[in-house]
C-alpha cells in the first residue's frame, strides 16, 4: 500500500509458492511512500527498505538506485596489503553530522596518509542519535545522516581522493525499538541470546531465506553504493552450525558483487578465532583481516599502568609488545584468568595483514568514565612512541577519528531510546563499566546518560583543534609517509620484523630488506637508558666498522618534544631518549665512520 492520495491505497501480492509474495504496482515512481498490509491487518514499512526518511516507524520510501552519476569508473578497488585504515562515526565526525558534512574533511585524511574508511553502521535506527549497532532497517542509510545519494556521494568522493571505504555492517543481532522482522515471519530469530537480543536464525528451520536477507544486504552494499568491502561486527555472536558458514557465505556475496574490483572483509571477533582468516580451501572463511585487541589492551596497559577487567591479562612490558608485533595476536590459546578459560586460537602463520592493530577505537575510547582519548591517559612522549609504534609495525593500523589530531572530544556511548528502554540501556552500561574498579566506585547516575543529547554533542569533533594541534598531525602524517617510502617498512612481509628487549621498558625491532636498507626502530616508554653495554645482534649493522644514522624521532621538536640527540654514538655506545621512539637508517658511503 502507498501512502501517497494519488496511488490506489492498495496493491495486493501474489504468493509464490516459496513463502514469498510478490506483485507489482504501476506507475510508481521514486519518492512514493508505502508500507506492507499484512493479512488485513496493520501496516508496517518494508523490511528491505532502501529509505525511511521519517524514521524506522514511518512509511518506506522508493528510491532510483541507478539515478545517482557516479564518476569512479577508474577506481581500482583495494586489497588489505598496504592498507591505512580510520575508523569513523558519521554523526560525530563532523558538527553538521551528515554525509555531506563529511565530505569536506576527506582531503584532511588523504593528505594524512588514511587508504580506506572504515565508517561505523548506517543501517537506521529509531531516535535521534546513537552508534549505529541497534540498526534494524539493514538497507536503509539512516534519515539523520542524508539520504542513500549522499552516501553514494562520500563513496564517490573518497574514491576520487584514491581511498577506499568499507562499512561496519551488524549481522548477529537486531535493535530492540523497530525491528519489524518478526511481523513478515517468525523464522528470522533463533531461540538464543546474543549479548545485545536474540541471535539471527542462520542454521535452524526455515533459516534458508532468513540468509539470503543477510547475504543481499551485504551484495546490495557493494552494488549500489559501491562499497569496497565490509567490516562485519562481533562475529562471535554470530551462530551457525551449517556448511557453508553464513560468514563465508558473506565474504564470497562481497567478492562477487558488483564489478571485478578486489574488495575486503575485515572482522571483530574477541574470541580471536584465527579460521576466519584463513582461505576457504584451508578450512577458513576467506576473512581478510581481524581486529587485534592483545595488541591494543598490551599498548594501554604500558602507557597507563591500570590493568584491571578485561586489560588484567596484560602486562604491557616490552616483551608483549614486541611479540605482538612479530605474531599479532598475543593469546593464541593460553589460560586467560580474566575469562577463565583459554583465550584465541594459534595463528603463527598468519602474516602481518591479517591483523588490525590499533591504539583507539570506539568500543575502548568509550570503555573508560569519560570516553577519554589515549593521549589525556598518558604522557606526551609515551603517546607519541606508541603511535610510532602503530604506524611503524608491519600489520594493518587503524586510527579512529580525531585521534591524528589529539582530539579532546570524548567519544561516550550515546543512544536516544524511548525513556523506559533508556532506563535499562543506562543501567546496563553502568553494570558493564563496573568491571573497572576505578569505575565500580561510582554510581550509575553519575556516568553520562547515554540519551541525554549533550553525551551525543559532546562526542563530536572540533576540528580547530587540528590547527592548534598542528604538531601531532605533522607526527601522523610523517609516520605515515615513512611507512609508505621504506621499502623495508613498507613490504609486511611475513617473519620480515624481528625483535628484542633492550631495557624494563625498552625494546628495539629490526625491519629487514632483502638488499640491506634495513630499518631500526627502537622504543623507550621510560626514563632515560644508556645501553653499554649493548649484546643484541638485531643492532649489529650489516657493514663492519658502521653506524646508524637516526632518520626519524617522535621526541623531535616538531612532534612537540625536547629533540634527540645521536643514539647510535661512536664513543659511547647507545642512548635511548625517555618516552619516545627512534628509527634508525644504515649509513650511505659517505656517512660511514669506522668505530
Amino acid at each position: 500500500m502507498t501512502d501517497d492520495p494519488a496511488r490506489p491505497p492498495d496493491s495486493p501480492l501474489t504468493p509464490e509458492g516459496n513463502g514469498y509474495f510478490s506483485g507489482i504496482v504501476a506507475n510508481v515512481d521514486a519518492g512514493t511512500r508505502y508500507r506492507f498490509r499484512l493479512d488485513g491487518g496493520a501496516a508496517y514499512p518494508d523490511p528491505a527498505s532502501r529509505f525511511q526518511p521519517e524514521g524506522p516507524h514511518g512509511p518506506s520510501m522508493v528510491i532510483d538506485p541507478a539515478a545517482f552519476a557516479w564518476t569512479d569508473a577508474g577506481w581500482p578497488g583495494v586489497s588489505i596489503e598496504g592498507q591505512v585504515v580510520y575508523e569513523l562515526h558519521i554523526g560525530t565526525f563532523t558538527p553538521a553530522g551528515t554525509f555531506r558534512a563529511a565530505i569536506e574533511k576527506l582531503p584532511l585524511l588523504a593528505d594524512l596518509g588514511v587508504t580506506v574508511l572504515e565508517v561505523m553502521p548506517v543501517a537506521d535506527f529509531p531516535g535521534r542519535f546513537g552508534w549505529g549497532y541497534d540498526g534494524v532497517n539493514l538497507f536503509a542509510p539512516s534519515r539523520l545522516y542524508g539520504a542513500p545519494d549522499d552516501f553514494r556521494a562520500f563513496v564517490d568522493a573518497a574514491h576520487r581522493l584514491g581511498m577506499g571505504v568499507i562499512l561496519d555492517v551488524v549481522y548477529n543481532h537486531l535493535g530492540p525499538d523497530g525491528n519489524y522482522l518478526p511481523k513478515f515471519s517468525n523464522a528470522y530469530f533463533a531461540k538464543k541470546p546474543t549479548e545485545w537480543g536474540d541471535a539471527i536464525n542462520f542454521d535452524g528451520e526455515c533459516s534458508g531465506p532468513v540468509r539470503e536477507f543477510f547475504i543481499s544486504n551485504a551484495r546490495y552494499w557493494i552494488e549500489e553504493f559501491h562499497l569496497d568491502g565490509l567490516r562485519l561486527d562481533a562475529t562471535q555472536q554470530i551462530f551457525d552450525t551449517s556448511t557453508p558458514h553464513i560468514l563465508a557465505e558473506v565474504v564470497d556475496a562481497v567478492r562477487g558483487a558488483g564489478d571485478a574490483r578486489p574488495r575486503i572483509v575485515v572482522a571483530e571477533n574477541e574470541p580471536q578465532v584465527a579460521r576466519l582468516v584463513r582461505p576457504r580451501e584451508a578450512g577458513g572463511f576467506g576473512i581478510d583481516a581481524l581486529w587485534n585487541d592483545d595488541f591494543h589492551h598490551s599498548a594501554m596497559v604500558a602507557a597507563t599502568g591500570r590493568a584491571e577487567a578485561y586489560y588484567s591479562g596484560f602486562r604491557g612490558t616490552p616483551q608483549e609488545l614486541v611479540s605482538a608485533v612479530k605474531y599479532g595476536f598475543l593469546y593464541q590459546g593460553e589460560w586467560y584468568r580474566w575469562q577463565k578459560r583459554g583465550r584465541g586460537t594459534p595463528a603463527l602463520d598468519l602474516p602481518p595483514t591479517r591483523f588490525v592493530a590499533f591504539i583507539q577505537n570506539h568500543d575502548q575510547v568509550a570503555n573508560s568514565l569519560a570516553g577519554a582519548r589515549l593521549h589525556q591517559e598518558t604522557s606526551p612522549g609515551r603517546f607519541r612512541a606508541l603511535t610510532a609504534l602503530l604506524l611503524l609495525a608491519p600489520q594493518t593500523p587503524m586510527l579512529f577519528q580525531g585521534q591524528e589530531f589529539a582530539s579532546s572530544s570524548p567519544f561516550m556511548y550515546f543512544a536516544d531510546h524511548q525513556p523506559e528502554l533508556s532506563r535499562l540501556v543506562r543501567s546496563g552500561r553502568g553494570t558493564f563499566l563496573s568491571q573497572f574498579p576505578s569505575i565500580g566506585r561510582v554510581s550509575v547516575e553519575q556516568l553520562p546518560d547515554p540519551a541525554d543529547e549533550s553525551t551525543f554533542s559532546r562526542s563530536k569533533l572540533d576540528w580547530s583543534e587540528r590547527e592548534r594541534n598542528a604538531h601531532i598531525v605533522a607526527l601522523h602524517r610523517d609516520l605515515l609517509r615513512l611507512r609508505r617510502e621504506s621499502p623495508a617498512l613498507r613490504d609486511q612481509a611475513a617473519r620480515g620484523v624481528d625483535g628484542a628487549i633492550v631495557g624494563d621498558r625498552a625494546l628495539v625491532l629490526r625491519f629487514f630488506e632483502p638488499h640491506g636498507d634495513d630499518r631500526l626502530l627502537l622504543v623507550n616508554l621510560g626514563p632515560r637508558l644508556h645501553l653499554d653495554p649493548m649484546p643484541e645482534p638485531l643492532v649489529a649493522p650489516r657493514c663492519p666498522g658502521s653506524h646508524w644514522v637516526t632518520v626519524f624521532s617522535t621526541d623531535a621538536a616538531d612532534y612537540g618534544g625536547w629533540g634527540t640527540p645521536p643514539v647510535d654514538t661512536v664513543d659511547d655506545g647507545w642512548w635511548l631518549p625517555a618516552e619516545c621512539a627512534v628509527l634508525l637508517r644504515p649509513p650511505t658511503d659517505a656517512e660511514t665512520t669506522p668505530r
